[in-house]
């Protein structure tokens, strides 16, 4: 490869930096600065120190867009649950009370050791949710409208009724 002169003139402490560089790697000055051109003039064919810590930024902002989903998903859930409970709820007779408080504890103890299954497991309720919902109704997201009142919604078949309990 033929090569061209060029007369530069660096600040000292440039030209300082420069002379200390060629005698620790024992090269020529003009090849380190051909080098350091090449990397600032072709930034994207220069593999940078921070390229690495840039693919696990992004990696760690999929995981955090996944979280936020579920969290998401998790948290209507919850919320469409409880408007639900609380509208088709009636209020119990006081002498009915304690024994409904204490059902309500034992049903309670149960659902804690479900979630301790689950969660050893590594088996999440929302991907199974949305894998059976993907198989059986994929655009059910896109049609749903929550705020329709039950009697106007079409019906659902047997099949995708959840029976798990």
């Amino acid at each position: 490869m033929s090569k061209r002169r060029y007369s530069i003139m660096l600040p000292h402490d440039v030209a300082e930096r420069l002379e200390l560089v060629a005698k620790r790697r024992h090269g020529a000055k003009s090849a380190i600065v051909a080098e350091a051109l090449d990397k600032h003039l072709n930034p994207e064919t220069a593999a940078q120190p921070g390229d690495a810590l840039l693919r696990r930024l992004d990696h760690l902002t999929k995981d955090l867009s996944t979280v936020g989903r579920d969290v998401a998903i998790a948290t209507e859930t919850v919320a469409l649950f409880v408007r639900y409970f609380l509208t088709i709820t009636p209020p119990l007779p006081k002498p009915e009370q304690d024994s409904a408080r204490a059902l309500g504890r034992e049903r309670f103890q149960v659902f804690v050791a479900q979630i301790g299954r689950r969660l050893a497991s590594d088996h999440r309720l929302v991907s199974e949710v949305l894998e059976k919902i993907a198989d059986t109704n994929p655009d059910l997201f896109a049609t749903a409208s929550d705020d329709a009142p039950l009697k106007n919604r079409p019906p659902q078949s047997p099949t995708s009724e959840n029976n798990d309990g």
